[in-house]
């Protein structure tokens, strides 16, 4: 995120589980817009997994640096393009190290072009040129994600609870946006459940009971549809987790989110 001035790769060059590959969602993005790490289009996300070498058949896991964080986003982008065979490591890299695992303090030749390659193969599919091998087969979940039209027509039908994974502040318009030239505030009508509701003082997924009271406190019915948002379409992945936990797995997320919201004409 902008405010946290964070080295991603070079992250994973430090430490990282053994055998893990480096997934890079800024650079595995829609190229076409100036929001930031938009969901690619269906040839991109292929042409990047492909090149990270996964194919449909696989089992994946996926974690982060931080707990749960980016790690649910990329959960989030493989299930919209219809790979369900995917897992989250609760508490991530942290809890990893905690319990006494192995690190890798260096990343292989082979895993450092892969990452490359996944980054020059979306931008490369934007600018029309051919990709290939293709490996990996997508079946795009267009329910999954939402339009800023949408948004606006829920705001009249109301057929979604909005729910918003920012902290209070940022959605009451009290704290600064991370982004420059985004002012805080909310979408009319939506809720605010700050994504770190969602986790245990060690970054771990809290257990059912206790995500279903937490959701329940903000006044949000589990059994009516959610929408799903935050800044940019990161920390709201963390909401469809925990949702998904308490077994919703049809939750939509706006992709450009209060960012793309506060950037339109139409506030």
């Amino acid at each position: 995120m902008p405010d946290e001035h964070r080295n991603p790769l070079q992250e994973y060059q430090v430490g990282h589980i053994p055998g893990a590959l480096f997934f890079d969602i800024d650079g595995i993005s829609d190229r076409s817009t100036d929001l930031p790490h938009m969901l690619p289009s269906e040839e991109a996300f292929a042409a990047a997994v492909s090149a990270l070498g996964i194919e449909n058949k696989d089992n994946l896991v996926v974690y982060d640096g931080k707990g749960i964080f980016s790690a649910a986003r990329v959960w989030w982008m493989f299930r919209i393009f219809g790979h369900d065979k995917i897992w989250v490591l609760d508490g991530g890299l942290p809890r990893w190290r905690a319990s006494g695992f192995d690190v890798e303090s260096s990343a292989s030749s082979d895993a450092m072009l892969k990452a490359t390659a996944a980054s020059d193969a979306t931008e490369k599919v934007y600018q029309g040129h051919r990709v290939g091998p293709i490996t990996f087969k997508t079946n795009f979940q267009p329910h999954s994600i939402w339009t800023i039209d949408q948004v606006h027509k829920n705001i009249e039908e109301q057929t979604h609870q909005h729910v918003d994974a920012r902290s209070k502040a940022r959605f009451d318009g009290v704290a600064p946006e991370p982004r420059k030239g985004i002012r805080s505030g909310h979408i009319p009508g939506s809720k605010c459940l700050p994504f770190p509701q969602m986790l245990d003082a060690s970054q771990t997924l809290l257990p059912a009971n206790e995500l279903k009271k937490r959701i329940e406190q903000e006044g949000i019915s589990l059994d009516r549809p959610i929408l799903i948002s935050c800044g940019t379409g990161v920390t709201a992945c963390i909401l469809g987790l925990g949702l998904h936990r308490l077994g919703k797995t049809d939750v939509p997320l706006y992709d450009g989110s209060w960012t793309e919201w506060a950037m339109s004409h139409d506030i």
